[in-house]
């Protein structure tokens, strides 16, 4: 175990000034015109071109002519006086689930290899509306399907400390982007832990927002698909809440979406009190966990102390396989329904990877009581965090069961000597905030003595958005390394 963060093991150079400046110091440089639009691009373009070769994390790149004459363009709209909306002249790629107007948006599948949509994500057309330029996506797995991120579009996505490794998904290509300096904030989204694994594997954050916080679409299923959330992922909090701050918010077209209470930006100026912690761990062995991930993490409950939380170790008395196939359950009735289209169709069917092949078909097997009986599993789960978050500010749990593991391994079939009987049992212990629809931070926990990056979750009660970011911020002051690798 080491306690410092150590260089990564890809052939890069180091990133200059600009590409390691937070994205809230960039955006203010820029409104206060001390960095152009044009020299923030140019930089992050050609960051880009000397890593990304390297990692495959940003896919469908625009042409860096027509990226820069945007640049050129939101130059001479604030030498006009115009107004500079918080994202202004930021550039940003996309995770490659989300729809993005006129931009190639695959989901990592052969069958929408030449898809350009003709609408934006609603988060995407917040982002574009707070003045970021969108410049490319970021790699995913094939629909998002498991946590590492290859497809059979783009190849894989490499871990950023490691080359031999995962990145972890389905948001890899946007951690990979951040850790290496080649964006300077990222969205993702998160269903079984995909904003939260590979921040861990990657030395970055994610943030899970509560279930409702980023309105989610625009979608043909607007009230069932509830597990599914996007959300933030940066190289420190502010970032994350600069970011979130525009995700964030009702809007009509998403039913299940909430309007936010301030800004999150603001509210990290307020430092966090201090709580109290319950600690998880492993669930008293019911999760294999990989030798020195709980080391790891009960360290940085550790660091947490120092900062007036201090942590308590707690096994809910719940049962916790019947929580999990409650939660495959739920997944095949949602993502599975809505892949069936596909699998419908023979020659599609045959281009999709087995893991949705199983979903599907999992999913035709289902019975409408079964499916209730899951969402009264999932009811039950969350009255019992309920129950906790009277007693605790946070839950704290590892972020992942294993350290990242090799990227031609598509995922690990034994963890801790025990069979997985699934593509995603290995990551169980990020279906717990999903099904309480709770606010969920990794935070990075430093690295094994083999170099390989960890993090741990910081789980608060729904829409307890803030007081998360805020113990998030508490933590990041206590850290003996900067997220980022180079």
């Amino acid at each position: 175990m080491t306690a410092m963060r150590p260089t990564t093991k890809h052939a890069v150079p180091a990133a200059g000034d600009i590409c390691r400046m937070s994205a809230v110091e960039l955006a203010d440089r820029i409104r206060r015109r001390q960095l152009s639009v044009r020299e923030v691009v140019a930089a992050f373009l050609d960051r880009i071109e000397a890593v990304n070769p390297r990692v495959n994390a940003i896919v469908s790149l625009r042409d860096p002519a027509d990226i820069l004459a945007e640049a050129d363009s939101a130059d001479a709209h604030v030498a006009r006086g115009g107004e500079a909306g918080s994202l202004f002249g930021l550039p940003i790629a996309i995770k490659d689930l989300a729809l993005t107007k006129g931009l190639r948006t695959t989901f990592g599948s052969p069958i929408f290899a030449d898809f350009v949509p003709g609408e934006d994500d609603f988060f995407v057309e917040r982002v574009r509306k707070a003045g970021a330029i969108i410049i490319g996506k970021t790699n995913v797995p094939e629909f998002g399907l498991g946590s590492n991120t290859y497809n059979s579009v783009f190849g894989p996505t490499l871990n950023a400390f490691d080359p031999a490794l995962t990145a972890g998904g389905s948001s890899g290509g946007a951690a990979v982007a951040l850790a290496l300096d080649m964006l300077p904030v990222a969205d993702g989204s998160d269903f079984g832990g995909s904003l939260r694994n590979p921040a861990a594997y990657n030395n970055v954050y994610g943030f899970r927002p509560s279930q409702g916080l980023v309105p989610a679409g625009p979608d043909i299923d607007v009230f069932h698909a509830q597990m599914g959330v996007e959300g933030p992922m940066g190289r420190n909090l502010r970032d994350i809440a600069l970011l979130l701050d525009e995700q964030a918010g009702y809007h009509p077209r998403a039913p299940l979406s909430h309007h936010k209470q301030g800004s999150f930006l603001a509210g990290l100026q307020t430092p966090a009190a201090g709580g109290r912690i319950a600690w998880l761990g492993d669930l008293g062995g019911h999760l294999p966990v990989e030798p020195g991930i709980l080391d790891l993490c009960e360290a940085a409950l550790g660091r947490l102390a120092s900062a007036s939380f201090q942590s308590e170790a707690l096994v809910p008395d719940v049962d916790f396989e019947a929580l999990w196939q409650a939660f495959v359950t739920l997944r095949q009735a949602s993502s599975g329904c809505a892949l069936k289209a596909h699998y419908d169709d023979p020659a599609k069917r045959r281009l999709l990877k087995p893991e949705v092949v199983w979903e599907v078909e999992q999913a035709l097997r289902l019975t409408a009581p079964q499916v209730h009986a899951a969402t009264v599993r999932r009811s039950s789960w969350h009255k019992t965090l309920l129950s906790l978050f009277e007693r605790f500010d946070l839950v704290a749990l590892p972020t992942a069961q294993v350290f990242p593991f090799a990227v031609s391994t598509h995922w690990p079939s034994q963890v801790a000597g025990r069979d997985m009987d699934s593509y995603h049992r290995w990551m169980q212990v990020s279906a717990f905030a999903t099904l309480g629809g709770c606010p969920a931070l990794n935070v990075p926990v430093g690295f094994d003595g083999k170099g390989r990056p960890m993090g741990m979750q910081l789980i608060g009660q729904p829409r307890g958005d803030l007081a998360v970011l805020k113990a998030g911020g508490a933590y990041e002051a206590t850290l003996p390394w900067q997220a980022g690798a180079s």
